[in-house]
């Protein structure tokens, strides 16, 4: 459904300067952190070669609410669908392998590996659910159910 909103997305729209949040990076953000959290911890995690320094952020870096965010050049739509790819092919390589009542391996969540998949599963359909919502109104474009995968 995410891959549905960002080829449906009129490249206007895409780029558009008013919500603070902008549609891309959005998307980058939540393909970012499904990407993130399918790895075993922080540690383990090896960023996408094309990821801009703090771009995984919506606003500025937690650790420093009040500076202003990184300047962050927008990715294309091709480069969000590549990255989406390279998140597929993840998830599909680790979930299978994983031990699910192992900790989550982020220290910050403190709950199982079970609970971790659960965890990005509603933040990826959240902000799924943005897009959808966000081309409605703003194009009148829908993005359909995909119940399997």
């Amino acid at each position: 459904m995410l891959q549905q909103a960002i080829e449906l997305c009129p490249e206007e729209l895409w780029r558009d300067a008013k919500p603070k949040n902008k549609f891309w990076h959005i998307a980058y953000h939540a393909v970012f952190y499904t990407h993130f959290y399918v790895h075993q911890s922080d540690k383990d995690f090896v960023p996408w070669t094309k990821h801009q320094k703090d771009s995984n952020f919506l606003g500025g870096h937690p650790a420093t609410p009040n500076e202003p965010p990184a300047m962050i050049e927008p990715y294309s739509r091709e480069d969000v669908l590549e990255y989406l790819d390279l998140c597929r092919e993840a998830v599909t390589a680790k979930v299978p392998l994983d031990t699910l009542d192992a900790p989550s391996g982020f220290y910050w969540l403190p709950f199982g590996r079970l609970e971790l998949h659960l965890y990005n599963l509603r933040h990826l359909a959240h902000h799924e659910g943005q897009l959808a919502d966000r081309l409605r109104n703003a194009a009148d474009k829908g993005v359909g159910w995909v119940s399997e995968g």
